[in-house]
Parts: C-alpha cells; sequence; structure tokens
C-alpha cells in the first residue's frame, strides 16, 4: 500500500527488548483501576517543607530558571550540593568542575553508565537492583554481572558476600555499580563491607558508580559512609545524589553527581545529549533544601522510623516474615509464610484479596528464582494511610 511502512524487523533494539512497561507503572495502574492502597511506587503522599515549596514559586516569580539553566547546573545549587558533601561528609569537591545537577539520579545513572562504559564492558551490580541499572547498562551495550545479596533470617537483613563479588571481577569488567542504602532491601554496607569494596576497587583499578539517593534515610545503629571518602576512592568513585527522596518532592526530577573533574566531564558529555538542562526553578529551591538546619533531616529520619516501625508490625501481624530495613523506606518480606511463593502472582492478586498494592522483588533479579518469594512495601505515606494498610493486610491472616 501506498504511503505503508512494512518491515519485518521488530522497533525496539536487542538490547531493550527485554525491557517492556516497567513493574511500578503496571502496579500503579492496578492501584488506580481497584482502589488499593499503593504501597508499590515509592513516592510519599505528602508534599516536603513549605519552606522550599514557597523558594520554588519565588523563583518561578523573580524568573530565575524559567530559561534554560546553565548546563551543569544553577551555579547556587552546585554550591550547596559542595557544601553538603564537605559538611556532613568531609569531602571537598570543587562546584565549577566536580558538581554535575541532572534531572533525578535516574538520568544521573543514564548519563554515568553512557559515559564509561564500552559495548562489552562488564558491570558488576548488586542484585537485586533497581530496574534502571539493567537497562541504562544495555543501552551502553555493556554486561551486568550479578551479585547476589542473599537474606540472613537470623539478623533479619540481606548480606553482602564479599567472596562471591570477589570472584565476579574479571578482566573485561570495568566498573562496581554500588547502591547503599540498598533499594529495594533496606541493607546499609557496613563500613568493614566499604571498605573491602575500595580495596577491590584500588586494586584492580576499577571505577566505581555509587546510588547513594537514601543517605539520610538511616536508621537505628546504621551508618552511611559514602564510599568516596575511603582511602583511594576520591578519583575513582561517581557519587549519585538526589533531592527527591530526601525533601518528598519526587516530581521536581533534581539529581546530582559530585566526582573527579575528569569523571563530571565524561559524565556531562552524555548527558548533555539526554535532556541537556532542566529544572530551573526547582534548582534554586532544592539549594535552599540542602542548607535546612540539622533538625530538619533527624526529624525527617525519626518520622520514616515511627513509619517503619508501623508498617513492619502490621506485615508481621497479616503472617509476613519481614526483613527491617536500616536504610530507604521500603520494607522487604517473605511471603512463604503464607504459603506463597512467586511474588509476581501474590501482588497482582494483592489489591483484589487485601486492597493493598506492593512490588515483586523478583522484577529486580537477573535471577529471578532468588527474589521470587520477596515482595516490597513502601512506607512513604501518611500514618494513617499505613494503618489503613496494616488492618487490610490482617485479611491474609484469616
Amino acid at each position: 500500500m501506498t504511503g505503508m511502512t512494512s518491515t519485518a524487523r521488530p522497533f525496539l533494539n536487542r538490547r531493550l527488548a527485554e525491557f517492556g512497561t516497567t513493574i511500578f507503572a503496571e502496579m500503579s495502574a492496578l492501584a488506580a483501576t481497584t482502589g488499593a492502597i499503593n504501597l508499590g511506587q515509592g513516592f510519599p503522599d505528602t508534599d516536603g517543607p513549605e519552606e522550599v515549596r514557597e523558594a520554588a514559586v519565588r523563583a518561578l516569580r523573580d524568573g530565575r530558571g524559567n530559561q534554560y539553566p546553565p548546563g551543569p547546573g544553577v551555579p547556587e545549587l552546585r554550591t550547596a550540593i559542595a557544601d553538603h558533601q564537605r559538611r556532613r561528609y568531609g569531602l571537598s569537591f570543587d562546584p565549577d568542575t566536580e558538581v554535575l545537577v541532572t534531572a533525578g539520579a535516574t538520568e544521573a545513572i543514564a548519563a554515568t553508565l553512557l559515559a564509561l562504559l564500552e559495548p562489552g564492558d562488564e558491570v558488576v551490580a548488586l542484585e537485586p537492583y533497581y530496574d534502571s541499572y539493567a537497562a541504562c547498562i544495555a543501552m551502553a551495550g555493556a554486561t551486568r554481572v550479578p551479585v547476589t545479596l542473599r537474606p540472613d533470617p537470623e539478623q533479619a537483613r540481606f548480606r553482602l558476600d564479599l567472596d562471591e563479588l570477589r570472584d565476579a571481577v574479571t578482566g573485561r569488567t570495568r566498573l562496581l555499580l554500588i547502591n547503599t542504602p540498598h533499594n529495594p532491601t533496606g541493607t546499609v554496607l557496613t563500613r568493614e563491607e566499604l571498605t573491602a569494596i575500595a580495596e577491590l576497587a584500588v586494586e584492580r583499578d576499577l571505577l566505581v558508580v555509587t546510588d547513594e539517593v537514601y543517605e539520610h534515610l538511616v536508621f537505628d545503629e546504621a551508618e552511611h559512609v559514602p564510599l568516596a571518602t575511603l582511602p583511594g576512592m576520591r578519583e575513582r568513585t561517581v557519587t549519585i545524589g538526589s533531592s527527591g527522596k530526601t525533601f518528598s518532592f519526587t516530581g521536581w526530577k533534581v539529581g546530582w553527581v559530585t566526582a573527579a573533574p575528569g569523571l563530571v566531564t565524561a559524565v556531562r558529555s552524555a548527558k548533555q545529549f539526554l535532556t541537556y538542562v532542566s529544572s530551573g526553578p526547582f534548582q534554586y529551591a532544592v539549594a535552599e533544601a540542602l542548607a535546612l538546619p540539622d533538625s530538619y533531616f533527624a526529624d525527617f529520619r525519626a518520622d520514616m522510623r515511627v513509619k517503619r516501625d508501623l508498617l513492619a508490625a502490621g506485615l508481621a501481624d497479616a503472617g509476613f516474615a519481614v526483613f527491617r530495613p536500616a536504610g530507604t523506606y521500603f520494607v522487604t518480606t517473605d511471603i512463604r509464610p503464607l504459603g506463597e511463593s512467586d511474588g509476581f502472582a501474590f501482588c497482582r492478586s494483592l489489591p483484589e484479596r487485601a486492597g493493598v498494592v506492593a512490588i515483586p522483588n523478583a522484577v529486580f533479579y537477573d535471577h529471578r528464582e532468588e527474589g521470587a518469594p520477596f515482595v516490597r512495601f513502601a512506607f512513604c505515606k501518611r500514618v494513617s494511610v499505613l494503618e489503613e494498610a496494616a488492618t487490610r493486610l490482617k485479611a491474609l491472616a484469616g
């Protein structure tokens, strides 16, 4: 037929063929159609600090950021990020050459991996991992090599096998992709574990990309240790941060990269052909947010700890085996005590059975069988919502 295009070749390239619609979109749509409480996708159901929101409004009214902001990010935000890293962790970064503002952490991950990887390179990543990691590694033409965090029921946490990590590194390994505090398991890697990772990176001359977007959400005795603070890591680490998780404005999509000048230049080379720039007025607001007093961050953690404990108790009462998270705002559970073993089937039926939506952890695994019985719930919701969810989930125990 005239004007029609015919081809036997699939439209989607082979590198992305394994990635369909994200599980977050699927489960959020299921929540909308069933009226279930959405504890699947990790976004808060309340806004962050009023003064930060007003800072964005003020920037809009003052005409700051309504046109293209500078490619690396507005100077006020880059300076605020550098000040944050110095104040919190003793890390010194030049805001002009060692800080890059991105469209959220997702773009930071994409730009970093596209910039640093060649086709055929291997990336060692901790499994389960956030789904964009796998997609971005594939887009770069590289190969992901998962190292699985293993459940430790006695300690109610997931553990990294350092010997397995070392064995995963080959002559083709280009970089290690580390996430701590870890989504979805809630694990916070210890200083000892991170020291071993740093020693491995130095020994094998590897780059490390470290996703630290939940840096301000650590609980109890856990400590967030930025990998870049450890010996030999300052010049080989790309640290990724984000405002969305810390200030509860996930829709603003303001993230950043801090690293040595050569690494930031490389990442910016890729980033400029993705979004180029974004979030102009919001950048000024996030600069003010990062300067909030320590009491804000302490109160934020305390509030989330209460919500963690509330949901964890409700899940345990409903019959789940609960892995109490040391960080993030997610609780991973084991559904086998409920007589279930297929997380996908369980999550797709849960809205009808209990009026709650969760995420099957298997979607974060290459080795799907490893994650099959685990399900993730988000607790970054209002207390009343979590209480209602806990009440509904008790139907599973009956």
